[in-house]
């Protein structure tokens, strides 16, 4: 969202590594913010690809999940533009959350102007569209489930406008360039990272 006219640039905080908060209070936010199942289950499925990027890039795992775990803590509540994820984004800043986790949550919408300068704000964009189509893609599948998704469908359901039609094929496409991973090879590692804890994740 680029700066209106006549209005003061804006000033970010600094982004701070502070110490991560515990994957507890994480899951107590979504307790307490989050009712649908199936946005809960999306928090989870980000985390998922969070972690999993985590590790192939030797970065904080604990921290990059439970930055995928968050992202959409105040959806519910605040679905919409306006408020989503600047309301969410505040609320974590009053319970002393580090201002990078702050800012990714904060970047993982295009529409709030805030830069993703760090590796783990790119993943959560990355990632965040991507498993809401792969879990709609799932949910086409006879069994439902997501060990039967393969990457060729996947590409083949992105082209249908007709399918999920919530979900940002452009978010997608462009989030995987900024990560700097082949669209391919980021959706069968999304995939993959989904499939192994699958599971869990459906339950």
């Amino acid at each position: 969202m680029g700066q209106l006219h006549g209005e003061e640039p804006r000033v970010l905080p600094e982004v701070t590594v502070d110490a991560c908060p515990s994957r507890a209070s994480a899951l107590a936010l979504l307790e307490e913010w989050i009712a649908n199942p199936a946005l809960r289950r999306h928090c989870r499925c980000v985390e998922a690809a969070m972690r999993a990027y985590s590790r192939k890039f030797g970065e904080d795992e604990e921290r990059w999940g439970i930055t995928g775990l968050v992202h959409d803590f105040d959806w519910e509540r605040h679905p919409d533009a306006g408020r989503h994820p600047a309301a969410g984004v505040a609320i974590l800043r009053e319970k002393g959350w580090p201002e990078d986790i702050c800012r990714a949550v904060l970047g993982h919408a295009s529409y709030t102007g805030v830069p993703r300068d760090t590796r783990m704000a790119r993943a959560l964009f990355a990632c965040d569209e991507l498993c809401g189509f792969l879990v709609a893609c799932s949910q086409v599948m006879p069994d439902r489930s997501l060990a039967s998704v393969e990457v060729a469908s996947v590409k083949k359901k992105l082209k249908r406008a007709d399918f999920a039609r919530n979900v940002n094929r452009d978010d997608i496409v462009n989030g995987a360039a900024e990560l700097g991973e082949d669209l391919d090879a980021h959706i069968a590692f999304v995939l993959a990272a989904l499939q192994a804890s699958w599971t869990e994740l459906a339950a």
